[in-house]
Formats: structure tokens, sequence, C-alpha cells
């Protein structure tokens, strides 16, 4: 079924007619092994928000997209500073959506993973408070949580300085967290960079121009340049476009 603002294939083979949510699945699909994708959305002058927040980039479309790789993943990473500034809720899916993870064997819903050097979380926000599975945070080893956090979510310590990125997605995976969906900040998204962690981007460019002021998608310390294959050009029909690069 297709729903909303139809989404074509452009690139690499151009696809007749709209796709429908079960194409775009397949489209995006879930790796062999261990994976690390990383969606964001940004202007066409390359801002990751608008008036402050990424939700002023997101159309029907990016939506459309957004809730099928939250379908697809095992684990939902999202840097602390993202989760309470974008005012994150309880990662819930539609029927249908958990529907089809329970046909392809996987849990019902993804685990969030906040990752955080501070533990300056609330353990009210309903990411934590109302989750349908207990969250996880990635956070360094000396650092106290607030009153409240252990109760909805289970701490993982890795690292001394800062947290260990490398360290803490390979205990995700050791909890069978293989296909990980990371949903930003830039910051969170720069260290992963550094650290080459990332598999694949998915980028929706937002057809508009939102001027100078906002930053860009990644942020952080530099890093050497790393090659990421383009894999497909989506479009749809308001003039959004979803582009998906990857490793091979």
């Amino acid at each position: 079924m297709t729903v909303g603002t139809a989404i074509s294939r452009i690139w690499p083979t151009p696809a007749t007619g709209p796709l429908t949510d079960a194409e775009l699945a397949t489209l995006y699909g879930r790796a062999d092994g261990p994976h690390l994708r990383v969606n964001f959305v940004a202007s066409a002058d390359g801002a990751v928000t608008l008036d402050g927040y990424s939700a002023g980039l997101s159309g029907e479309p990016d939506k459309r997209v957004f809730g099928l790789l939250r379908m697809l993943c095992d684990g939902l990473v999202v840097a602390a500073g993202t989760l309470r500034h974008e005012g994150y809720r309880a990662v819930r899916l539609s029927e249908p959506r958990r529907a089809w993870r329970r046909e392809h064997g996987l849990a019902e819903y993804p685990t969030l993973v906040v990752v955080s050097g501070s533990l300056r979380l609330d353990p009210t926000q309903a990411a934590f408070a109302d989750a349908p599975v207990r969250p996880l945070v990635l956070t360094r080893s000396a650092v106290e949580p607030p009153p409240g956090l252990t109760e909805v979510a289970e701490l993982i310590r890795c690292g001394d300085d800062r947290v260990d990125l490398a360290a803490g997605l390979a205990e995700l995976r050791r909890r069978g967290l293989h296909q990980l969906l990371c949903e930003g900040g830039p910051y969170l998204f720069g260290a992963l960079t550094a650290a080459d962690l990332v598999d694949e981007l998915c980028l929706t460019v937002a057809p508009l121009l939102a001027g100078a002021g906002p930053g860009r998608i990644t942020a952080g310390d530099a890093s050497p340049p790393r090659e990421l294959p383009l894999r497909h050009a989506l479009a749809a029909d308001d003039g959004t476009l979803m582009l998906r690069y990857a490793r091979e």
C-alpha cells in the first residue's frame, strides 16, 4: 500500500510508479551482519534545523521513511542532547509495523539507546517513563545517575574520559542489537564518523533554503574523509529527495 505523497526511485534504475511501504522496506532492508545506519534530514543548503528543530525540515515523505527505518532496526541510537531538545517520546510502532517485525523474527519494538557522557537525563521524560522496552544508556565509568534513572533504564559504562563508542556498540551487538539506527545529533554523528563506525547514511534533502545560521548534520573534531558510495536515490512528488549511501 502507498501512503500519502508518492515516492519513486530515480536512481540507479528508475522504477515505474510509486513505491509501496513493502518496496521501500526492501530497498532499505537489513544488512547481513552488524551495521550502523545514520538517518538525517537537511535543507537544500545544508541546514540541520529550521527554527532550531529538525522537525521543520521533515515532511510527510521523510516521516514515512523515518518510520520504516525504525521498523527495520534492532536498536535506535540517539545522543542525550537530541533526546532532550527534540522532546523524544517512547519509541512505539504501528500495529502493521510490529506485525512485520514479528513475521521477521524481531522483537516487537526496537530498543532505545541513549548516548550520554554526563547522564543529564530526566527519567520522567516519556522516552524513558513510557518505553515499551527498557532503554539502554551508554555512558562513562565514573558518572553518577540522577535519582530514578536506573529504575527506568539500564546503564552501560564504556570509557573513562568520554563514552567509548566502539566499545558501546560492541556491547550492544553482544546483546543482540546488530542493526543500529542513529538519529543524531550532529556531534554524535561526527564522533561515530571519526571512529569509522558509520556503515550507512540515509539523507533526506528538503526542497527549501534555510539561510545562514543553522549547523550541518555533523559536528565535532575533524576526521579524514571516507568514501561512502550512493546506493539509491528516491524522489517524492513534493520535491523531497531521499539518498542512501552505504559501504560495500
